[in-house]
C-alpha cells in the first residue's frame, strides 16, 4: 500500500490528566507545549475546557500564547458533543475542537440515528461561530460496537464534512489484526474525512494496535508521552511514531531528535513521580530505559541490535571473548590479547561460583590476576 503523510495528536495533557489523577499546572502545560512545538507535533490536545472555568482559561491561555509565539503546533480542546460544551470550546478561541459522543453497543438503528442527529446541532453551532474550525468526533468504542453501526456512523460523519473521525479502542481489548480489519473497512467509507487512531493499553497492545490502524488507512495518530492516560494508558508517542516513520510514513514529528525526546519524557516522568510516587519511565522503557542498551550474550553485543546508541555490558556465564573485550574497552581496562581467553574463562567460572553477573571491581580483580597471578586477592561471595 502507498504510505501517506499522517498527523500527530499529542494527548499528554488531556489524556495524561486521566492517568492516576495527575494534574498539570499552567506552567507545566506551557513547558509541554514548548516541547511539542520543538518536536513537530501537529496538534496538542491541551485539555477539557467544559470541566471547569479554570480549565477553559488554561486552554485559552495556551492557545493565545502559542499564537503570540508563532507556534506551528495547534492547540485543541475536548468536550461532549452538545451545545453547552460547544459554546465553551468556541469561547476559548481554539480552532481545533474535539467532541466525543457515546453510542451504546446495544443501540438499535433508531437510537443511533437520534444520537447522530443531535450531534449536528453543536457541529453547526461551531461552524456558525468559527468557520475556520477543524472538528474531530470521537465515537466510543470500536471494539464493542458492531460493524454495521460503525460503518453507518462513519458514512454519516463523512457526509456532514467532519474533518477528523476518531476511532477509539476505548476498552483496550483489541488485537492488532482486529484493529487492521475494522479500520480497513471504515477507511473505504471515510471520504474526505481523516480517520484518527486512539488505542488504549489494557492488554499492552496500544502502540501495536495504533501502528496497524495507520497501516489500515488511518491518517491521524493519537498518542502520549510514556503512553500516559486513562487506566493503563494509550499508545506511546515516540515508539509508535518511530515505527511508522521507519516504515515510510511521512510526518512532521522529529523522531530523529532522540535527545530532545528524552528530555520531554524525563520532564513528564518527573511530574508523574512527584504526584503519584511512581516513575512511569523505568529500566525497561523502550528506547529511553537503561535496559535498552545492555548486553549479556555475545551475539547481541556484535552491533546492530536495539535502538539505543549507548551500550552497557554485563558479564556472566554467557559472555564470550568479544563481549569481554568490549567490556574492557568501555571501562578502560587493559588485558594482553594472549590472556583474553583465560580472562574470559575466569569470568565464567567466577560467575558460576557467585551465581550472578560480576561487578566492575570483581572484573578489575580478575584482570589484575591474569597480569600478576601472585597479587590475586580472593573475591568474596
Amino acid at each position: 500500500m502507498e504510505n501517506k503523510k499522517i498527523l500527530i495528536i499529542d494527548e499528554t495533557l488531556r489524556e495524561g490528566m486521566q492517568y492516576r489523577g495527575v494534574m498539570f499546572c499552567l506552567e507545566q502545560r506551557m513547558k509541554i507545549l514548548e516541547f511539542q512545538e520543538a518536536l513537530g507535533v501537529d496538534i496538542c490536545q491541551a485539555g477539557y475546557p467544559p470541566a471547569h472555568v479554570h480549565e477553559a482559561a488554561v486552554v485559552k491561555t495556551l492557545f493565545e500564547e502559542g499564537q503570540k509565539r508563532g507556534y506551528r503546533v495547534r492547540v485543541a480542546g475536548m468536550g461532549r458533543a452538545h451545545a453547552r460544551d460547544a459554546g465553551i470550546l468556541v469561547r476559548t478561541g481554539i480552532l481545533d475542537i474535539h467532541f466525543h459522543l457515546h453510542i451504546s453497543p446495544q443501540a438499535g438503528p433508531n437510537a443511533v440515528n437520534a444520537v447522530l442527529s443531535d450531534l449536528l446541532k453543536p457541529v453547526e453551532e461551531v461552524r456558525k461561530k468559527e468557520p475556520r474550525a477543524v472538528i474531530s468526533i470521537a465515537m466510543l468504542d470500536i471494539g464493542r460496537t458492531g460493524p454495521d453501526v460503525l460503518g453507518h456512523c462513519v458514512s454519516f460523519l463523512s457526509r456532514h464534512r467532519i474533518d477528523i473521525i476518531s476511532l477509539p479502542d476505548t476498552s483496550g481489548m483489541m488485537a492488532p489484526n482486529q484493529v487492521f480489519d475494522i479500520i480497513s473497512r471504515l477507511s473505504a467509507l471515510a471520504g474526505n474525512s481523516m480517520l484518527s487512531i486512539h488505542c488504549h493499553n489494557d492488554l499492552g497492545m496500544a502502540s501495536a494496535n495504533s501502528v496497524m490502524g495507520i497501516l489500515a488507512g488511518g491518517l491521524v495518530l493519537e498518542a502520549s508521552v510514556l503512553g500516559i492516560g486513562e487506566r493503563n494508558g494509550i499508545a506511546d508517542l515516540y515508539t509508535t511514531a518511530r515505527v511508522l516513520k521507519d516504515q515510510g510514513f511521512e510526518m512532521a514529528l522529529r523522531t530523529d531528535n532522540q535527545d530532545l525526546f528524552r528530555q520531554y519524557y524525563d520532564y513528564v516522568d518527573a511530574i508523574v513521580f512527584e504526584q503519584t510516587g511512581r516513575h512511569r519511565m523505568n529500566t525497561d522503557t523502550p528506547v529511553f530505559g537503561t535496559a535498552a542498551g545492555t548486553h549479556t550474550a555475545g551475539t547481541h553485543a556484535g552491533g546492530g541490535f536495539g535502538l539505543s546508541p549507548e551500550a552497557d555490558f554485563h558479564l556472566n556465564i554467557l559472555c564470550g571473548r568479544g563481549l569481554v573485550q568490549k567490556y574492557l574497552t568501555l571501562h578502560h581496562l587493559d588485558c594482553p590479547a594472549e590472556l583474553l581467553d583465560v580472562l574470559t574463562q575466569d569470568v565464567k567460572s567466577e560467575s558460576i561460583r557467585l551465581n550472578r553477573c560480576l561487578t566492575l571491581p570483581e572484573i578489575e580483580t580478575l584482570v589484575s590476576k591474569n597480569q600478576r597471578p601472585d597479587l590475586m586477592p580472593e573475591i568474596e561471595q
